[in-house]
């Protein structure tokens, strides 16, 4: 039985992690192949939005949520360092012990700490930004997380979400974006890793998914205001930054 078909929550969490575990050494690559890099002008732009909208010089932390092999921790202190911002604390929660091996081979600066998007290991009103990329539509919580971010976020301060949102496709090019998601992504990403259900889960884990809209109202009755949303390469990725009420 495929992950996306699973109705146990538990279950579907573990093997998702069990999943994440077994592509950690190959992700990045396979990431980078995938999108042939564009998606870490996505990430950029959520780092600039973010700053954009808090207005700030000096944060005290940083916590990125699903954090993987903390690419977007990377560009958070990139993106810092342009803008003139300096921040304390940089923190990464993942609950893939594989994935967290691979980020603290490779960053540095940053707590790297196992854990939970609905229980997260971080202090109450400790982070002035919770950021998540391509991780929220597998937490199986999700509504519970939000809440969690909330909690965890200084007031007025930011969750920052990259996610690939559920779109309605009805023309030519919608359908060519689409045969590519189900049909070439599995097997592209399933050479690279040698894991063809794991990257055929994530085309199936979409389709499964919220629309923009939807994922907006959940963080709005979670306690956010939204503050900015943009669809990126014809509504593949979205980009949603919401600040605490």
């Amino acid at each position: 039985m495929g992950i996306e078909k699973l109705t146990d929550k538990n279950e579907k969490q573990e093997k998702i992690v069990t999943m994440f575990d077994d592509i950690a050494s190959t992700y990045d690559k396979a990431n980078r192949v995938l999108s042939m890099g564009i998606d870490i002008q996505w990430r950029k732009k959520g780092c600039d939005k973010a700053f954009e909208i808090l207005g700030k010089k000096e944060l005290t932390q940083i916590t990125d949520v699903a954090t993987g092999t903390g690419d977007l921790l990377i560009y958070w202190r990139e993106q810092a360092g342009k803008n003139g911002v300096k921040i304390e604390k940089y923190v990464g929660v993942d609950p893939s012990v594989g994935m967290l091996e691979v980020a603290r081979g490779k960053v540095d600066f940053a707590e790297f700490i196992e854990g939970k998007a609905q229980k997260l290991p971080v202090a109450e009103e400790s982070s002035d930004v919770i950021s998540i990329s391509y991780g929220i539509r597998n937490v199986v919580d999700r509504v519970e997380a939000l809440h969690e971010f909330n909690r965890a976020l200084k007031p007025g301060g930011l969750v920052v979400i990259l996610e690939f949102t559920k779109q309605e496709r009805s023309g030519m090019i919608d359908k060519i974006v689409d045969f590519g998601m189900k049909n070439i992504l599995p097997r592209v990403g399933g050479f690279i890793s040698k894991n063809y259900e794991a990257y055929k889960y994530l085309p199936d884990s979409i389709e499964e998914f919220l629309t923009t809209e939807m994922l907006a109202k959940e963080l709005e009755e979670a306690g956010f205001e939204m503050k900015y949303t943009k669809s990126f390469s014809m509504g593949i990725s979205t980009l949603l930054v919401a600040q605490k009420k």
